[in-house]
């Protein structure tokens, strides 16, 4: 092995096109944490250069001296430094999804292939590129007070092998998306060392799939570099390498189980103490174990309403073993009993949102207490309770975090994997747990873990035995092996399963709507099984981009969760090249104009899904909570803009966190209210219970109820009987009666259902109509669905409703859906395309139909086997009074409902079925088609845009067109749609 140290110009040869001059520099590197007690920082500059071609170990790069003006910063990542490739359009991502990631070949993204214009829809692409090795080196000082002491390295969050050289010698390897990467570096001499670090960040053997959140572009989380703590640390030859906390509440006590390193060669024993309790140990040349139980008579349990820590510092004494370690844990006991999990012996429900490891300023996980302390607050504020990380763990700061604000937390091992035959991926799987368990088992906060987001291959055979062995090595939480795929019980249909909890995916979706539920399917699905089961990604339901959006990509603002935005540095490390073709697109199709209108429209829509759904997930006796996909948006696998917060988890504006606590809290009053139209000679009636998983039962609640109309005055009210709330759901609270015939109609009202004295209070908003309404069409108006005949009656000055109808054979990619899109249309194996509809509340053609901008379940009623118009042939100054909104990667202009004057004639086109059959069974039916009617028979019909009879005859044949989308559909049996809302019967 040759040890000279050629000069720079000879390394530089050497490195040849590995070393690089970065030619910018984007976002910040990571805060840089004080040093821990008796540890060393190793933050600062490194020496550096990538190793685009692997040549690096067969050169002994390590044995090398790098040039001192090819530097990093570290904590940092090289693709925030100006390093790595430049953005092509044949980039090799990371992701999967949708199938076909040759995006550049499909002709509606051609303008987005050139050099210099780059811009990749399918997810907002990072500035720079690299996959590969990228070695690290600096000089470390070991003090004389180390002096024959074991030293250790600790590099907090890196990814995705890491080789670590002291000098010439491999000092060890680590291979890890979920824990530090740590190696033993030996008892080192004082003085100076080449310290140098291989990271290879591309995909290890055996593959995974390359959508997990811990391997995926998808979230940009393909970097290179370290982050977190950098440090160097002395121990005696003899030290504790391991302690872990198990609290038992009913003895009030602890049991701290150590592992005790040893690198002396020879056995030893000594002392393990805590406080004034010991024990005698010994160890082995290779180590030992040992347990110390400590009372805890007066520490009160961790919950996430007494989140009270308990700190104890325990100490190996002996032959060459001089060594403490501090340790911070919470009194918290989870368990199942039946159907139900519990903390501390109180019933949980679980109310997690999701998180993919997106963070858009930096590309990495934040590594600080605060940050995540900011983002755990914001959710804590929208009524959640944990967070489940999909397929990857945050570093430690997010478990401190957690820990300390009483928060529950679902790390996953980095896995979105396919088990195969050779048992190759298990082997990494237990690999990877054993690393998470020993990093983060302490924190009280860490209620479950699960194997792998959605497994697949041979996982029924083989994640069994994984609940079964960590179950029994530590039982401080929950296992799951699947979230969304589930192992079967190990035993045979009847018997039980290996994990602790399932993550189901049957019961969601519309068909728990409107004072349902989804015990049955919940039941179907799990073999009616004696366990607890969490709903798997609820919700995706999509809102329409606001492009304003696109300046927070800057990184210089002020953010909720980041308010030094990206610090120093010109830009942040994604690039909102996906939303910036959404918003090319809106503008070619003449709807940029439209924006807000069109975000806040389609925001309100989803929010009306999102409340249908969890309340249907609360209404479920056996559901244990949910798993939201998610409160925040999602950046990759075609842009799943699902969230009621944006990417930088900051508000959108259409709904507030006080809003959605009302059905998503600790305590939420709900109502089984099937119908939300009505006439006005029906009664409503509602069930009314509770779901209560505060702190503690309540001795009394009175629950009244108010209904109030458009202005928030009550018109009608009363109150159930009082009652005691024992923690739980499912608590009956009476049945709410009113006689529809003593309000107002048409009008919108909603019912408030609330607990007297508290702030827990929920409502839903119903319509009422009149019984009877005329169907006759006003003098001087004709209604036809024949345009021969309508343009007769334009000719001649005429007023027409014309009938646009359905088309003999029905477009999919014009029909109207009940629920806005799922995940992404890119992705949506319905190829559903609508995110609700835009309305112009001030035309009086709406004026007998109440109605706010935004789609709600007064128009999904007559929404069931419509065909929106296009009117991308008509010219743009004509604004329907009633809009679907397309999705974001089409952006067609359609048109439920418009005007227009011909000639002396004036026109309004529908495609609401208004025939009197067609609005028969249908509440709000009569009434719309008296509202259009008379606003045509009236002097207000006076319609701004004119049209001639030729462009007409032109739209009328394309009218049910839609331009082809060449995109290759997603496989059906990956991204599983709950479906649509199902038509009365």
């Amino acid at each position: 092995m040759p040890t000279f140290q050629p000069d720079r110009r000879t390394f530089i040869a050497l490195l040849g096109s590995a070393a690089a001059t970065p030619t910018a520099l984007y976002a910040a590197s990571s805060p840089e944490s004080p040093a821990r007690e008796g540890t060393v920082s190793l933050a600062g500059k490194w020496r550096f250069a990538l190793d685009h071609n692997d040549i690096g170990l067969a050169d002994y790069w390590f044995n090398k001296t790098m040039p001192s003006d090819l530097q990093i910063r570290l904590p940092g990542i090289l693709q925030t430094q100006g390093y790595g490739n430049e953005i092509e359009a044949e980039t090799q991502f990371v992701a999967a999804l949708p199938r076909d990631m040759r995006w550049y070949l499909l002709p509606q993204y051609k303008p987005y292939t050139q050099p210099g214009n780059i811009k990749v829809p399918y997810l907002s692409q990072p500035v720079r590129h690299y996959l590969g090795v990228a070695w690290y080196q600096r000089d470390i000082e070991i003090p004389e007070a180390w002096a024959g002491k074991r030293i250790a390295l600790h590099l907090e969050r890196t990814r995705w092998r890491t080789d670590i050289y002291v000098g010439n010698k491999l000092a060890g390897s680590s291979r890890s998306l979920v824990a530090p990467h740590e190696a033993d570096l030996g008892i080192l001499k004082p003085g100076t060392h080449r310290l140098s670090l291989r990271i290879d960040n591309r995909m290890q053997e055996p593959v995974y799939r390359p959508d997990g959140h811990a391997v995926s572009d998808g979230e940009g989380s393909t970097w290179n570099g370290v982050v977190g703590r950098i440090e160097l640390s002395a121990t005696s030859p003899v030290w504790i390498d391991d302690a872990q906390v198990f609290p038992d509440l009913t003895r009030k006590s602890a049991q701290v189980r150590v592992k005790i390193g040893n690198l002396t060669g020879k056995a030893g024993s000594g002392t393990l103490s805590v406080g004034k309790v010991s024990v005698p140990v010994t160890w082995t040349v290779e180590g030992g174990v040992a347990a110390i139980d400590v009372p805890m008579p007066d520490a009160k349990p961790w919950s996430e309403f007494t989140p009270v820590l308990q700190k104890l510092t325990v100490a190996l004494i002996g032959t060459d073993a001089d060594n403490r370690r501090d340790l911070t844990f919470g009194m918290r006991e989870v368990r199942t009993e039946g159907r139900q999990i519990l903390i501390n012996g109180e019933r949980l429900d679980f109310r997690a949102t999701h998180d993919g490891g997106g963070f858009p300023l930096t590309g990495y996980p934040a590594t600080d207490v605060e940050t995540w302390k900011r983002i755990i607050a914001i959710c804590k504020d929208w009524g959640f309770n944990g967070m489940r990380f999909h397929s990857w763990c945050p570093p430690e700061a997010a478990f401190t975090a957690a820990d300390e604000l009483g928060f529950y937390l679902q790390p996953e091992c980095g896995m979105w994997n396919n088990f195969d035959p050779g048992r190759k991926m298990l082997a990494v799987l237990h690999d990877e747990t054993e690393r998470l368990l020993k990093a983060y088992g302490n924190h009280p906060s860490f209620i479950m873990l699960a194997a792998s987001n959605e497994p697949a291959g041979q996982y029924p055979q083989q994640l069994s035995e994984w609940d079964l062995k960590w179950r029994k090595a530590d039982p401080r939480r929950l296992y799951a092996d699947g979230i969304g795929r589930f192992s079967p019980p190990p035993g045979g249909p009847g018997t039980p399963y290996a994990s602790d909890f399932l993550g189901t995916i049957r019961g969601r979706g519309p068909g728990g709507w409107f004072g349902e539920d989804y015990e049955k399917a919940l039941t179907d699905s799990t073999g009616n099984a004696d366990i607890p089961c969490i709903a798997h990604e609820v919700g995706q339901w999509c809102a329409y981009p606001d492009f304003g959006i696109i300046d927070k990509f800057s990184g210089k603002g002020k953010y909720d969760a980041f308010p030094q935005g990206i610090g120093w540095g010109d830009r942040a490390y994604m690039v909102p090249g996906n939303y910036e073709i959404m918003r090319d697109s809106a503008q070619a199709h003449g709807l940029l104009s439209l924006n807000k209108e069109l975000a806040h429209a389609s925001g309100r829509f989803q929010v009306a899904c999102y409340k249908e759904e969890i309340e249907a997930n609360l209404r479920t006796p056996s559901y244990s909570g949910f798993h939201l996909l998610d409160l925040h948006d999602y950046l990759g696998q075609g842009g799943a803009l699902m969230g009621l917060l944006d990417a930088f988890w900051e508000e959108k504006g259409y709904v507030t966190a006080e809003e959605f606590r009302q059905f998503c809290n600790t305590t939420v009053p709900l109502v089984r209210l099937k119908d939300r139209v009505f006439t006005s000679d029906k009664t409503l009636s509602a069930e009314a219970e509770l779901a209560h998983f505060g702190p503690k039962a309540l001795a009394s609640v009175t629950p009244v109820w108010r209904i109030l109309d458009a202005a928030g005055k009550t018109v009608l009210s009363g109150s159930l009987p009082k009652r005691a709330a024992p923690r739980g759901k499912n608590l009956k609270l009476g049945t709410i009666t009113a006689d529809l015939s003593k309000l107002k109609s048409p009008a919108a009202y909603r019912l408030v259902l609330e607990l007297k004295g508290t702030t827990f209070r929920n409502q839903w908003p119903f319509w009422v109509y009149p019984a009877t309404v005329s169907t006759a069409t006003p003098p001087g108006v004709i209604v036809t669905a024949d345009w021969t005949e309508a343009k007769s009656a334009l000719a001649k000055g005429g007023r027409v409703l014309f009938l646009s109808g359905n088309p003999a054979k029905p477009n999919p990619d014009l029909g109207l859906t009940t629920v806005p899109i799922f995940w992404n249309r890119l992705m949506n194996p319905s190829r559903a395309w609508m995110l609700g509809l835009l309305c112009d509340t001030a035309h009086p053609a709406l004026a007998g139909f109440p109605t706010q901008a935004n789609c709600d379940w007064q128009w999904v009623d007559l929404l069931g086997k419509t065909t929106a118009m296009n009117v991308e042939a008509l010219p743009v100054d004509l604004k329907p009074v009633v809009l679907p909104i397309n999705d974001w990667n089409r952006n067609l202009r359609l048109a439920m409902l418009f005007e227009c004057r011909v000639g002396d004639g004036r026109l309004m086109a529908t495609a609401f079925d208004l025939t009197e059959a067609g609005v028969a069974g249908h509440a709000g039916g009569p009434s719309l088609r008296q509202s259009v009617l008379n606003y045509m028979a009236s002097e207000r019909f006076a319609p701004e845009t004119t049209l001639t009879i030729e462009s007409l005859d032109a739209w009328m044949a394309g009218r049910h067109s839609a331009p082809a989308t060449v995109i290759t559909p997603p496989a059906t049996t990956d991204v599983v749609d709950p479906g649509q809302i199902k038509p009365k019967t």
